[in-house]
This record gives structure tokens, C-alpha cells and sequence, in this order.
């Protein structure tokens, strides 16, 4: 659907650095992580999480435990890629490469993406009847789903399905929620009771995509429903209203609220990953707008179109409020970029240079797309288009600010197609830089300023749902 705003109209310069999105490095640099990456792990048991920005031996990824919540982004980049080739291959630029025939590097690469997808899945697709975590939606979707809907394989379908029944049987009726957490662990506190505490958190938002879809294919009301009611909790308890714009409220967001399951009351609310419970957490933020975007898309309902419109706005009016310090001149203009890479938290101390988390900005551009899509559809062209504008604006100041510069190539080996640094000696294994996982004093695993899997993830995901428009 393309009845929005087209980038037509928007400068030569922004779509010259969109074309970043497309670029023959994020190819290169994908290809290379997806094989180095099986050495000694073969299956996988440890997954691409981040990669160090600045201490020694940085620019290379941290392999991560397969049952962390963040495994199924590295294989869902696959699958992105995978879905241009297959769909959009005016935007799979891997043709022509020195001495080698481009239909053989057409065949070859194909092979070895689809042969390097299913490599990554088969350890993800196990973990369909997992219980113990809410993130089914994360772990599961971005290949799984893909596949299905790429190869029609109906074992993917059934991955898809099955986890959305796993997921559901975490719903607490009580608290009208799903269960989050089964533990919150950090310096200052440890909630583990499954009988006197129920966690939820933001993020949640975002595996409800995995319920509607699966209750369609399967007809069953019931994962609706409890999706349905997930996201009316949490605007009721994670939301905060802040001024109202256009006719609605906007709205901040908590991380964490513990219900008490047995009467589904608020006990406390907190951070794991934000500045502090009552700070607006970048990334949270950014979840809660894509998430909404997500819930309005299936159910229709205005509550949840209106709820997307007002955490949208505020993330924006924090993006447009933020310090001037933010703002870093472009050598030999007269323009600045930064201003749209978020801070990590809105609230939380600057000190020095400033902390970032580019992964929120390009969370929150995709759910602003979104938003401009299900705007248009609503007669809206106003919001639809300045949601539209602010979601190129994000992702084109990120790739300004935030693109690394250590970049790959595709190079032939033989039959096969492999990689190499453009400038030798010079890598980094992610595509943006200055994400940040978890700032959180008190938390555990605090690490920040680095290459983050699903920061590369949503990136992608962000041209690809431009091509899906027809928008490029």
C-alpha cells in the first residue's frame, strides 16, 4: 500500500543515505558473521548477541546462550535477507563481482543464505514449546514465520502455532496479563515468587503479534483474547498519561510492573534496563509504539490506534527536546546529525558524551510506519505523513550518526562467495553502532555503547518494509 508519502519527495541526500539499507556491506557483513560464526558451533548453541564498540578486541560479535531472549534475531536477519532476494532482488545488489560469472554468484549465494538459514533455525525452531519465557514472539517469528511465509514450509507453521500456545499459557487471568518474568534479580531486589508476584514488562507489547497471528490461522478467539486483554493491562498499568495532543493523551512509559497475582493490584512498579522506574526508558518506549501499532493493525480498535498515536508523539516530542549536546556538526556543513538517535533514557544524567540506544530509534521508526500505514487506511493523511517523515528522519540521522564505517565487501572464492574488509585490518561486525542493552545501575549485566543484534535486526526490517509498500 503506498498512499502515505513516497521518498519522492523527500531530498536526493535522504534517499542516497537510505540506500545504506540495501548496500552490498550489510550483505557482506551478515554472510561473514553467519559462517565464522559456526566454527566449533555446529549446531548453534550460542547466537550473534553484541558486538564491543570500545575496549580491546572490539568490533567482532559476543556469542550469546541460545535460550537468551535475543536468538532469534540473528537468523531472522537471514530471513530478511533471504526475502529480498527472493522478493525485492532490484534491492540484493551482489551482481558483477570480479572474475566471477554473476549468475554463478546469484546461485551460489543463494544457496548459501538458504543453507545458513536453516542451519540457525533448526536450534530456534526446537524451542517452540518453551515456557519459561514471554519472548515466544521474539525467538520465533522473525525466521520461522518468515519461512512459513516465504516457503510455505508447514513445519514452520506449526513452530509458529505452537509457540503461540506456548506463550499463551502464561497468561495470569487474575492480572488480566501475561507473565513477563519469572524473576527479576538486580542489586537492590529479587522478585521470584510465582504465587505472590506477577512481572510484566513493556516489551511484552511486542509478542503479541505472535498470538493474532496464530489465532487466525488457527481460528481460535481465545489467543485474541488474551493478546487483547494483555494490552488493555498495560495501558492501565504501564502507561503514563503526560499532555494531551491532537485530541488524545500522550503517554511515557514504566519497564516493570509486579501485580500482585492474587488480586491483580499494582504492587510496584521499577526498572531492569532504564535510568529508574519513574525515567522513560528509550527502548521501552519504543516497543510500547511498535507494539500498539501492531495490536491496532489486528483488532481495529480506535484504543489502541489512539494509545500507538500518543506514545509515538511523546517519543518524538523527547527526540525534538532532548539537549543541544546531542547534536554533532557534519565536518564542512552547516547541518548537525544526532538529534534523532535517541539518549538511552530520557531522564537519566548526561555525563561527557552523550549515551545512546540506537536500536530504540529504529524500533520506534518501525512502528511509526506502521502507524502511517493504519493512518492512511484511516483517512488521516496529516498524522499519516508526519509519522511517515519522522520514521525516515530516525533511521537517515542513525545511519548518519550511527553506521559503522568498517565495511565488507563480497569478494569470489572459488565457487563459493566470501568476504573481505574494504579497508584491511578495519572491522566491525554489526551494521550500527552506539546501541545499548542495559545501562541499569543496578542490573547484573549492565553494557552499553556497542553493536546490537536487533538493532541490525529492525534496521533491516525498516527497508524491507519499504520495499514492502513499494516505497523504494
Amino acid at each position: 500500500m503506498q498512499s502515505t508519502t513516497g521518498l519522492s519527495e523527500h531530498s536526493d541526500h535522504t534517499r542516497a543515505v537510505l540506500g545504506e539499507l540495501f548496500s552490498e556491506n550489510v550483505i557482506a557483513k551478515m554472510l561473514r558473521v553467519a559462517v565464522e560464526s559456526l566454527e566449533n558451533n555446529t549446531p548453534p548453541i550460542v547466537y550473534p548477541e553484541f558486538v564491543p564498540q570500545n575496549i580491546e578486541n572490539a568490533g567482532k560479535y559476543f556469542l550469546r546462550d541460545k535460550d537468551f531472549w535475543t536468538c532469534g534475531f540473528f537468523p531472522g536477519i537471514l530471513y530478511l535477507l533471504r526475502e529480498r532476494a527472493v522478493k525485492f532482488p532490484q534491492a540484493f545488489p551482489y551482481f558483477g563481482h570480479e572474475q566471477t560469472d554473476s549468475s554463478k554468484t546469484i546461485s551460489s549465494l543463494g544457496r548459501q543464505l538458504t543453507s545458513l538459514s536453516r542451519t540457525w533455525t533448526e536450534p530456534v525452531q526446537a524451542m517452540m514449546a518453551r515456557t519459561d519465557t514471554h519472548d515466544m514472539g521474539f525467538i520465533i517469528q522473525p525466521s520461522l514465520r518468515k519461512d512459513w511465509e516465504l516457503t510455505s514450509n508447514p513445519e514452520s507453521l506449526n513452530a509458529v502455532l505452537t509457540a503461540a500456545c506456548s506463550l499463551a499459557s502464561r497468561y495470569v487471568p487474575s492480572a488480566g496479563a501475561i507473565r513477563s518474568w519469572d524473576i527479576l534479580r538486580q542489586a537492590d531486589v529479587e522478585i521470584s515468587s510465582l504465587t505472590d508476584d506477577c512481572l510484566v514488562i513493556i516489551d511484552s507489547m511486542m509478542n503479541l503479534d505472535l498470538l493474532f497471528y496464530a489465532s487466525s490461522h488457527m481460528s481460535d478467539p481465545s489467543l485474541t483474547d488474551i493478546a487483547t486483554t494483555h494490552a488493555r493491562t498495560v495501558i492501565r498499568s504501564l502507561l503514563r498519561p503526560e499532555d494531551s495532543k491532537n485530541g488524545y493523551p500522550l503517554y511515557s512509559t514504566y519497564h516493570v510492573v509486579n501485580f500482585d497475582p492474587h488480586t491483580g493490584a499494582i504492587k510496584q512498579h521499577r526498572t531492569a534496563q532504564g535510568y529508574r522506574a519513574e525515567s522513560t526508558w528509550a527502548r521501552g518506549q519504543a516497543w510500547a509504539i511498535h507494539g500498539f501499532a501492531q495490536t491496532y493493525n489486528w483488532t481495529k480498535e480506535s484504543e489502541f490506534l489512539t494509545t500507538a498515536c500518543g506514545l509515538a508523539d511523546y517519543f518524538l516530542h523527547r527526540l525534538e527536546t532532548s539537549p543541544a549536546c546531542v547534536e554533532r556538526p557534519v565536518p564542512g556543513g552547516k547541518r548537525t546529525i544526532g538529534r534523532y538517535v535517541p539518549l538511552w533514557d530520557f531522564d537519566a544524567p548526561i555525563e561527557g558524551e552523550p549515551l545512546r540506544d540506537s536500536s530504540a530509534g529504529v524500533i520506534a521508526a518501525n512502528g511509526l510506519l506502521l502507524l502511517s500505514q493504519s493512518l492512511t487506511m484511516a483517512g488521516d493523511m496529516t498524522l499519516a505523513r508526519k509519522y511517515f517523515g519522522a520514521a525516515v528522519r530516525i533511521v537517515t540521522d542513525t545511519i548518519e550518526f550511527s553506521y559503522s564505517q568498517e565495511r565488507a565487501r563480497l569478494v569470489a572464492v572459488g565457487d563459493e562467495v566470501g568476504v573481505e574488509d574494504v579497508m584491511a585490518g578495519q572491522r566491525f561486525d554489526a551494521i550500527l553502532k552506539n546501541a545499548t542493552a542495559n545501562h541499569n545501575a543496578q542490573d547484573h549485566d549492565r553494557y552499553s555503547d556497542h553493536g546490537l543484534v536487533y538493532a541490525d535486526y529492525y534496521l533491516l526490517e525498516f527497508g524491507n518494509q519499504l520495499q514492502r509498500m513499494g516505497l523504494v
